[in-house]
């Protein structure tokens, strides 16, 4: 959007702006109508609002922006009135009557602009349909358990007001920008606002006079800025520039004085009446000037030369140290604080000595340390410095801080807060935040914002001003603290100071480190961060309303603070927290906020800025051409939506109602007028539905919260009724009629409503609506009229029901109304028309809700006298026979004579509704007679007689009536059999206020046993069920045949459970077929071993589970069988036999108690103790047949003599299952037999293994033959290996009973028979060579050779390797069963293996003539044999081979000796190895091993732990050398030594000690001499750890 603005002069033309152009709104070709070019461009909305203003007030306007700024002028500045009221000054002079630019396309965040309350869409579901609808219930529906329920008794889903569906999605040709701003959280990106968050304005007359090329060599470059009534700039030059508002330079200080030799301005502010300013400078030096005397400053404070700083007379800023903050204390021009960037803060004050123009200065320092003399030698202190610096400026309500000079100072480690009046004292500290994150940015900034007067408009502060705050931050972290005057005690000294107390109100995290903060005013606070991102926060709860980025205003920054805190940078260690990443540059000297205005000091220009208020915020939308989104906005602010601070509008609603509602009822006309393209300057298109739709809900939003409905039905309504689309509007009228918020509709509006959805085919919608609107308010005759025409019975009974407060006329209408032929047409028809064709429906739901005290249809709660009189009313309407009303001649003309009509004509019409509609009623307190819902100012006395008797209706008397008039023949028996039912389930529940005869309920319970329609027989006997609670028939027994004629199961089970007739109750669970579960339940109460039967109760239970036995298993087979088997195992034959004729259910059953599934710890016997073997033969047969697979390992988990093998063995064979068999054999010690079996079985394989080598050529599936082949070698291996298991076992127990083998000879060995072990290896060795023999000889007779390798379908090499791998494994099976393990009496021999061996080389020989046919099986039996000894003599070099390299390893190190603990004996203390011992020792060396030994005579040294021979365990005694240590070095224990003898050779023990000999014989006691040893070894023994 391009915008252009006059300039905005702050004196007369010489503001200028940002940008050029025209503020004209440019609609797209798509607005236009047919898009022409010729066609006048068309108006814009704004221009539309002038002319509706125009239209309306009858005068011209000029702009929208102008009259919004004249409505809201005086609120504007309202607080900078109150600041201004402060000080005796100049007032700021009026920045003009036009708004400032909002050229510079500033944005506000996204994330940070305000959200508009009660923005949420409204839903576009209506009311929930109908859930029961109000027909007769078939007789399968258990009426008397239903509840009868219209459309509208559920509440429906409560929609929020639909008022800003601008701010979800777009609603114009040019999308609100708005709409997508507000309510997006995500990480979308969305559109930014139309508006700038700040109206910045380039003060282009000041900037080109301070930052052109002649002001800088003029004036030098600005540095700071200071806003007051005038604006300052100081310079790099030492001079302050003075501007006033129409950006005249007015004042030049400093040229010609001394300030100019002080280096550049580092500092400046204003005095509180803005007549003086003061400057510091990089020197350290102070200024202060009278802005109407600048040719002499007031004061001069010089810098201190260091020499002096230890002065006890003298303090001031060091010479060097740049005055970095300053500022004025009070309304005084001679009391002021600064600090510097070294850390120092002083107060300096001026008073008048030593004559009239004399003046002294007492400058105290209020924080920091001089720097230490050079000289000093003292610890290390951290650098600081005074990051941020301020102090409290003066506000128009007198608080005790006014004459306190409060000063509040940052520094890199704390806040410190101190009072300079009347003598320098810490008020507060606080340290930084624990919630700063390690080695982040290190800035600071705050800012004061003194105690104002509150208006009698605001009411969100109550009191009569609002206190002092600080805002300061560190880094990101950013608190409000409010000053509180601490209470003073009674009686305390008046002239004691004053106490505060500083409370941290509120914390707030930015995203980034903070280094400006400004007061726009009391409740906004706007923030600089790093990025130069400047953040609008709300005060209250420091909420962030909007953002905008400044990185192209330039904002002048330096770098004051890096040099000084170098250390606290550079030095970064990671493990301390308190260190920071980078020291941020200064912008506090060029963000200053003066009333509410925000003024910017660049690297090349000085801008003002203003923020965007409502007024602004809604011309931006309008401009764009957003209306509707302009609408919403305005409604919430309207509603107190949004930040009212931030855009200016007022706390209390009265002021802000105001404010607001007018200009919103212009938008809205002059948005009608745009939509629907009345304007009297141009026709423009119409917009599209969706759009119009927004539209009329922004406008329904509007009228509702202004509370203007006037204003919605005669003006917006009109504008969519006079264009023909009121569908549009009434569609989104009806959401609001469904959350509430709308109940009161016109009488023209109504009628169109009801039009529309008719015409629309909605009656259902159209019903709920009506049932939501307020009756009292309607044309009873035009809603009357229109619900017949439409057969609206809902909307009808509530209109009726609550405007006039009659309950029988309309029932009476829709009780005797025909049903209308014509909607029944077609078999999909609506529900909905199902009911209105059929009036009678509707009567049974009415009645229900009126009779339990509930709104029909809504089904809200009905005031208790209403709800009495209302029931009072149906009551006698049905139950009085002296009601003069009767039914039309053409339903009763036969029928006058007879009493209650309308009673019979309702129970003719369907009584199983209406007597489920009585269950309900009868729950309500109502019929028991107390008339509660009466007040004591109606009394029965003034009632009429009708009301009289509906109020002493009571249940007794329903059901007296009841039972008069509904009989036969009036009556057909299922109208009866429902009576009984509600006759027998009030009966029951209301027991005290019924009476009835036994007589009448003995014939109700007999006619509910005899039901006509299955459909009602649950019903009938739940009924019973109740019946029975409360009566007793005087003949049960004889009841019992129609009971069970009649099915009643449950009702015969509790009788007979409660006259404990167990046997009898068992019956009658197997009577219940629908129930078989009940079965084992009660089997498993009635004999659970805690059970109270006698002995005859549970023979008696036996012989009926024997009877029915197979009813039983057909209720549940493994249910049945786990049941019996926990509490009645002997009964398992009975029920076996019950399921002869089922084998795979047998095999179930005896699964079930066998292996059962999931066992259960019942109390009883254990599962499976009562089996006899019998079943477990049964059960191995049927697992042949069912479960082959299975049958090895069951049988393996049984124990010896629970199967018979004579008994299984057949069904064994059959299927196929010889191992099972041959495990059963073993078992049974017939092992002979299970190897013969084994071996014919092997044989049988082999048989058809060479069958179907023979034929594989010939099959046409070689995938099958293959797959054929595998599983017949994997069978021949199983079972080979079952025969080596039998062979081994055998073979070991007979080992076990001989005893240890005794040497016997070869010989006899030899010529010895085989025993039985031996016998057995031979059958399977043998088996296992024919059968390889076999098929290798049916390969080789095959004719064609290649046959058997490549084209055959059968892989016959894998069968010939496979079947020679099964020969060497059994043979090496042999091998090493048969061998016997060496020992030290009897060598180890093969004599067995080599027995079996040629016996079955002589059955070989019978049977096959020549040796060759056997040679490749030989070759095989040889190779295991020899491949068993030569892995055998391989491991055993192995094993040798390394066990000789540790021996020799462990030698080695043994003769390397113990290295001595220390070089010097432990005897004489002489050096006896290492440097310093002499040359001597290394001749000796080379002479020791010339003669080729390294010592003399051989010494053996032993621990004191050494064994004997000195091999002590872990410390073996070690041979040593002769000494040769150099004689005389020290003093020796004895004389030889004194005298510089030889010592002898050294002696090392294995404790590490080392002792020449001589030493260590003179250590010995005497008479104590070495020891020799059988080698002539001396031995000794260490005397030092002896």
């Amino acid at each position: 959007m391009s915008t252009v603005q006059n300039e905005t002069d702050i004196g007369p033309d010489e503001f200028e702006t940002d940008t050029e152009g025209a503020r004209i709104l440019k609609l797209s070709t798509e607005r236009s109508i047919g898009g022409s070019k010729d066609v006048e461009p068309p108006p814009s909305i704004v221009e539309i609002l002038q002319d509706v203003r125009k239209d309306e007030q009858g005068e011209e306007v000029k702009t929208f922006s102008r009259k919004f700024s004249d409505a809201y002028g005086n609120i504007l500045d309202q607080e900078e009135e109150e600041s201004s009221k402060a000080t005796n000054g100049d007032v700021l002079a009026s920045p003009g009557k036009e708004r400032p630019s909002s050229a510079d396309g500033s944005l506000s965040n996204p994330d940070d602009t305000p959200s508009i309350q009660n923005s949420l869409l409204s839903s576009s579901g209506k009311y929930p349909l109908i859930s029961g609808r109000g027909h007769s219930p078939s007789p399968s529906l258990r009426p008397f358990d239903r509840r009868f329920q219209a459309r509208l008794s559920q509440s429906p889903l409560s929609s929020p007001r639909p008022s800003s569906p601008a701010f979800l999605t777009s609603h114009s040709r040019n999308p609100s920008a708005l709409s997508q701003l507000v309510h997006d959280t995500g990480d979308v990106d969305t559109p930014d606002a139309p508006w700038e968050v700040v109206r910045w304005t380039k003060l282009r007359k000041m900037s080109g006079q301070a930052f052109s090329e002649i002001g800088k060599r003029k004036f030098g470059r600005p540095t700071c800025i200071a806003v007051s009534a005038s604006i300052a700039l100081g310079t790099s030059k030492g001079m302050i520039l003075i501007f006033d508002y129409h950006q005249t330079l007015q004042t030049i200080i400093g040229p010609g004085t001394q300030a100019v030799e002080s280096g550049s301005v580092t500092s400046i502010t204003f005095s509180a009446d803005h007549s003086a300013v003061a400057g510091g400078h990089a020197n350290g030096a102070i200024f202060t000037w009278d802005t109407t005397r600048p040719a002499k400053p007031l004061l001069q404070i010089s810098p201190t030369d260091p020499s002096r700083l230890h002065a006890s007379d003298h303090d001031g800023h060091v010479s060097g140290a740049a005055v970095l903050h300053i500022g004025f204390l009070g309304t005084r021009h001679t009391a002021f604080v600064s600090a510097d960037e070294k850390g120092m803060a002083f107060s300096h004050f001026v008073s008048r000595s030593m004559g009239a123009f004399a003046r002294s200065i007492r400058t105290t320092r209020i924080l920091g340390r001089y720097p230490e003399p050079s000289l000093a030698v003292t610890t290390p202190k951290k650098p600081s410095s005074v990051l941020a610096f301020a102090p409290l400026p003066l506000g128009n309500a007198m608080l005790t801080t006014d004459d306190m000079g409060l000063v509040a100072m940052l520094t890199p480690y704390l806040l410190v807060i101190v009072s300079t009046i009347p003598v320098a004292q810490t008020q507060h500290k606080a340290s930084r935040p624990k919630e700063l994150a390690a080695h982040g940015t290190m800035s600071a900034a705050l800012a004061w914002f003194p105690a104002m007067k509150i208006s009698a408009e605001d009411t969100a502060i109550h009191a009569p001003s609002s206190l002092a705050k600080l805002a300061y931050s560190w880094s990101n972290i950013l608190t409000v603290l409010d000053v509180h005057d601490a209470d003073v005690p009674e009686g305390s000294a008046k002239d004691k100071s004053p106490e505060l107390r500083f409370i941290p109100r509120k914390r707030w995290k930015a995203d980034e480190a903070i280094v400006a903060i400004q007061w726009l005013s009391r409740s906004v606070l706007s923030v600089i961060t790093v990025s130069q991102q400047l953040i609008i926060l709300e005060d209250s709860l420091l909420r962030v309303t909007d953002s905008s980025d400044m990185i192209k205003k330039h904002i002048y920054h330096v770098d004051l603070f890096s040099q000084q805190l170098s250390q606290l940078v550079e030095k970064l260690d990671e493990d301390d927290t308190s260190m920071h990443g980078v020291v941020a540059d200064a912008f506090y000297m060029s963000f200053k906020a003066y009333k509410g205005r925000l003024f910017l000091l660049g690297f090349g220009d000085v801008s003002m800025g203003t923020m965007s208020n409502w007024a602004d915020r809604l011309l931006a939308l309008m401009e764009e051409g957003n209306f509707i989104g302009a609408i919403e906005l305005a409604t919430s602010y309207y509603n107190g939506g949004g930040d009212k601070a931030t855009v200016g509008l007022p706390e209390d609603d009265a002021s802000r109602h105001s404010v607001v509602q007018e200009k919103l009822t212009e938008m809205m006309s002059a948005s009608l007028k745009y939509a629907f393209g009345r304007n009297q300057k141009a026709g423009t298109s119409k917009l599209g539905d969706r759009q119009l739709q927004e539209l009329a809900s922004a406008c329904i939003n509007a009228c509702l919260s202004i509370e203007d409905m006037d204003f919605l039905f005669d003006d917006v309504y009109t504008w969519y009724s006079e264009d023909q689309v009121e569908g549009l509007f009434l569609d989104i009228l009806e959401n609001y009629i469904t959350n509430g918020s709308i109940r009161i509709l016109p009488p023209s509006v109504l009628k169109d409503l009801v039009g529309h959805f008719v015409e629309g085919g909605r009656d259902s919608e159209l019903e709920g609506t009506l049932c939501l609107l307020n009756p009292e308010t309607m044309d009873i005759d035009q809603i009357t009229n229109l619900c017949k025409e439409h057969r609206l019975y809902d909307a009808l009974l509530y209109v009726w029901t609550q405007a006039l407060g009659d309950y029988t006329t309309i029932l009476k209408d829709l009780l005797y109304l025909k049903e209308d032929k014509s909607h029944d047409s077609g078999s999909d028809r609506d529900p909905s028309r199902v009911v209105s064709a059929n009036p009678t429906l509707k009567v049974f739901p009415y009645l229900s809700y009126i009779l339990t005290g509930r709104i029909y249809p809504t089904g809200k709660a009905m005031e208790d006298t209403k709800a009495t009189m209302a029931k009072a009313e149906i009551y006698d309407f049905f139950f009085s026979s002296g009601r003069q009303d009767t039914a039309p001649d053409e339903i009763s003309s036969n029928k006058m004579t007879l009493s209650l009509p309308h009673l019979r004509h309702i129970l003719k019409q369907d009584a199983s509704s209406f007597l489920s509609m009585l269950n309900e009623a009868f729950e309500d307190s109502f019929l028991n007679g107390s008339n509660e819902g009466l007040n004591g100012q109606q009394r029965i006395a003034e009632l009429s007689e009708e009301q009289r008797f509906g109020l002493s209706v009571n249940r007794q008397f329903i059901m007296s009536i009841l039972l008069e008039v509904i009989l036969p023949p009036d009556f057909d028996e299922e109208d009866v059999i429902y009576l009984d039912m509600f006759i027998a389930r009030n009966i029951a529940k209301f027991s005290q206020f019924i009476l009835i005869p036994g007589s009448t309920l003995q014939r109700v319970m007999v006619e509910l046993c005899t039901y006509s329609t299955e459909d009602t027989a649950e019903d009938c006997q739940l009924s019973v069920e109740y019946l029975l609670s409360v009566f007793q028939p005087p003949d049960l027994p004889s009841m019992i045949p129609i009971l069970s004629d009649a099915h009643f199961y449950k009702i015969i089970k509790l009788i007979y459970s409660t006259e404990k007739k167990y046997a009898l109750l068992l019956t009658a669970c197997f009577d219940d077929r629908e129930n078989p579960q009940a079965i084992f339940e009660c089997i498993a109460d009635c004999l659970k071993p805690n059970s109270e039967l006698s002995p005859k109760q549970i023979e008696d239970i036996h012989s009926v589970i024997i009877e029915h036995a197979s009813d039983l298993v057909e209720a549940g087979l493994t249910h049945a069988a786990s049941t019996i088997e926990a509490f009645a195992p002997k009964l398992h034959t009975f029920l076996l036999k019950a399921l002869s004729n089922d084998d795979h259910a047998q095999f179930q059953y005896l699964r079930e108690i066998l292996e059962p599934s999931k066992p259960e710890k019942l109390d009883t016997t254990t599962p499976g103790a009562s089996l006899n073997q019998n079943f477990v033969e049964q059960y191995v047969r049927l697992l042949c047949d069912y479960d082959p697979h299975h049958v090895n390992d069951y049988i393996g988990n049984l124990q010896t003599g629970d199967l018979r093998l004579e008994s299984v063995l057949p069904a064994l064979e059959s299927g196929g299952i010889i191992d099972a068999a041959v495990v059963i054999m073993a078992r049974e010690g017939k092992i002979r037999d299970a190897i013969d079996r084994l071996t014919q079985y092997l044989k049988t394989l082999g048989a058809a293994l060479i069958g179907l080598l023979d034929g594989a050529h010939e099959t046409p599936d070689a995938a099958n033959a293959q797959e054929t082949s595998d599983d017949l070698m994997q069978s021949l291996q199983k079972y080979i290996r079952i025969g080596v298991w039998l062979c081994q076992n055998q073979t070991k127990s007979i080992a076990n009973t001989k005893g240890k083998a005794t040497a016997i000879s070869r010989r006899t060995l030899v010529t010895n028979t085989l025993s039985m072990d031996e016998e057995l290896w031979l059958d399977l060795v043998d088996s296992v060579v024919q059968v390889t023999r076999d098929v290798g000889d049916t390969l080789e007779s095959c004719p064609n050779t290649e046959l058997t390798t490549t084209s055959h379908p059968i892989n016959t090499s894998k069968v010939l390797s496979s079947l020679r791998t099964m020969v060497q494994e059994t043979f090496t099976a042999l091998l090493t069963t048969t061998t016997v393990p060496p020992s030290n009496d009897v060598r180890q021999t093969d004599l067995s293996f080599l027995r079996i061996f040629r016996a079955f080389l002589d059955r070989v020989s019978l049977s096959s003539p020549s040796i060759s046919n056997l040679r490749a099986v030989l070759s095989a039996i040889f190779s295991a044999y020899s491949y068993e000894e030569s892995l055998l003599d391989l491991a055993n070099r192995l094993v040798d081979k390394d066990l000789f390299v540790h021996v020799a390893e462990v030698s080695s190190m043994r003769r390397r000796g113990w290295r001595p603990l220390g070089q010097l004996c432990e005897g004489c203390g002489k050096r006896v190895w290492g440097s310093g011992v002499g040359g001597g020792i290394w001749d000796a060396w080379i002479e020791a091993s010339q003669d080729g030994s390294a010592g003399g005579s051989k010494i053996m040294a032993t621990h004191p732990s050494a064994g004997p021979n000195g091999n002590g365990k872990g410390k073996a005694a070690a041979s040593i050398e002769d000494d040769m240590a150099e004689p005389g070095e020290t003093a020796e224990p004895d004389l030889e030594a004194r005298k510089g003898g030889n010592l002898g050779p050294l002696i090392v023990f294995a404790c590490r000690h080392v002792f020449h000999q001589r030493c260590l014989e003179s250590m010995k006691p005497r008479g104590d001499e070495p020891e020799v040893d059988r080698g002539g070894i001396l031995e000794f023994s260490c005397p030092l750890c002896i």
